[in-house]
């Protein structure tokens, strides 16, 4: 696989991946699964219950897994450019300029491409749970994830819910398990695993040090958004009091230009990550980095590496040893189960909160119908269906 096609699938959806992280998923499923065939549902399944393992922005670490699945190392990070590039510049140049996005005048804008995520994620999870959840024992299991963590979507739940679910699989699917080798999912590097895996736990401890010693407050920038990336579980708007710990309260960003940001971001496609870069082109107005737009763009590109750099990492680290493990008899029983659970997680998600944050009337349930069915029979492709979403919204917010 090229790098530069990998580059421009994921720009392409770094460009129109609207609706947060659960949607980015349903993206790339229907990309690189349904439409590609690159993947399969089981392969595509197993590397998000990975990244929902590990810290770090859950859906950017998916497109990172199927970057290196695809191209290597080299994979991963033209996978992550792509589709981090067209957020990160358009938060970056706000940053810089302190302009505060008015989302009231792209409301019916931010409507429609909403209702398109929903059905997204819905047109997603179809045909997940058909691929994943052939049998009653893994539909009943998907059932039980999703009642769990609509009952209490925390963290620690979502790990109970994978735990559960590979627990469950290795008790009743081991006598599902064929015979027959997997394809690997990704290159295997034990060497550069390791490595980066050190890499990952040293730089949580060097870069502390340096920002102590360190009078520019470079440092204490960079260890402040990579410990944000390290540290938080369930990744996007979770990272949200971290950075603000990070930024605020030192006095770099004041609250006002954070919150401005933040909305900002919900106005952008791409990972919600990016914020780092609206912050970092931000600092310039603190006393951490003062200094020129000039400074500004680069702490802007420092902060957005900072930030990402551990999830990276972690794919890199964790990919090689996980498509070794999931080969093993018991590994791959107990993966069936944690396939089932992750459907039942996403339909949670589904539920809470991207169906009751967009539905409101039968209007909506209309539209998302209508999405879905676009989805299942490939009438247009997904660029383009966020498109007429888009469009439609705002024609529908003109003339109401």
């Amino acid at each position: 696989m090229g790098l530069w096609q990998i580059f421009m699938i994921f720009l392409r959806l770094g460009l129109t991946s609207f609706g947060g992280p659960v949607a980015h998923i349903g993206y790339f499923r229907e990309e690189f699964v349904a439409r590609r065939k690159w993947l399969s549902d089981a392969a595509y399944a197993d590397l998000v219950a990975l990244c929902q393992f590990a810290p770090g922005p859950a859906s950017s670490q998916v497109g990172m897994g199927i970057g290196m699945a695809l191209g290597g190392v080299r994979g991963s990070l033209v996978a992550w450019l792509g589709f981090t590039m067209p957020s990160a510049i358009v938060l970056a140049v706000l940053g810089m300029a302190f302009v505060g996005f008015d989302l009231a005048s792209v409301d019916g804008v931010l409507r429609g491409l909403k209702l398109v995520a929903v059905g997204v994620v819905a047109h997603a999870l179809f045909g997940m749970a058909r691929s994943l959840c052939p049998d009653i024992a893994r539909a009943v299991l998907a059932i039980v994830a999703a009642a769990i963590m609509i009952a209490s979507s925390t963290v620690l739940a979502q790990f109970a819910v994978i735990l559960g679910g590979m627990l469950a699989g290795f008790v009743m699917q081991r006598a599902k398990v064929d015979d027959h080798p997997m394809a690997p999912m990704a290159p295997r590097s034990a060497t550069g695993a390791i490595v980066a895996l050190c890499c990952f736990f040293a730089l949580l401890v060097i870069l502390p040090l340096a920002a102590h010693f360190d009078q520019s407050g470079l440092f204490a920038v960079i260890d402040g958004f990579y410990r944000s990336g390290a540290l938080v579980f369930g990744g996007g708007h979770v990272v949200l009091p971290l950075l603000e710990n990070a930024v605020v309260d030192p006095g770099w960003v004041d609250t006002q230009t954070f919150l401005a940001g933040y909305g900002a971001t919900q106005a952008v496609p791409g990972p919600i990550f990016t914020f780092a870069a609206y912050l970092g082109a931000a600092l310039h107005n603190g006393s951490a980095m003062d200094g020129s737009i000039v400074i500004s763009a680069v702490t802007s590109m420092i902060t957005l590496v900072a930030i990402f750099l551990p999830a990276w990492l972690l794919v890199v680290g964790l990919l090689p040893f996980w498509d070794r493990v999931r080969h093993i008899g018991a590994m791959r029983a107990g993966l069936l189960g944690v396939n089932a659970a992750v459907v039942g997680l996403l339909a949670a998600v589904l539920y809470d909160p991207i169906w009751t944050g967009a539905i409101h009337d039968m209007f909506d349930i209309g539209c998302v119908a209508i999405a879905f069915v676009v989805l299942q029979w490939r009438i247009m492709p997904v660029w383009a269906l966020v498109g007429t979403g888009a469009g439609a919204g705002y024609v529908v917010a003109l003339l109401a």
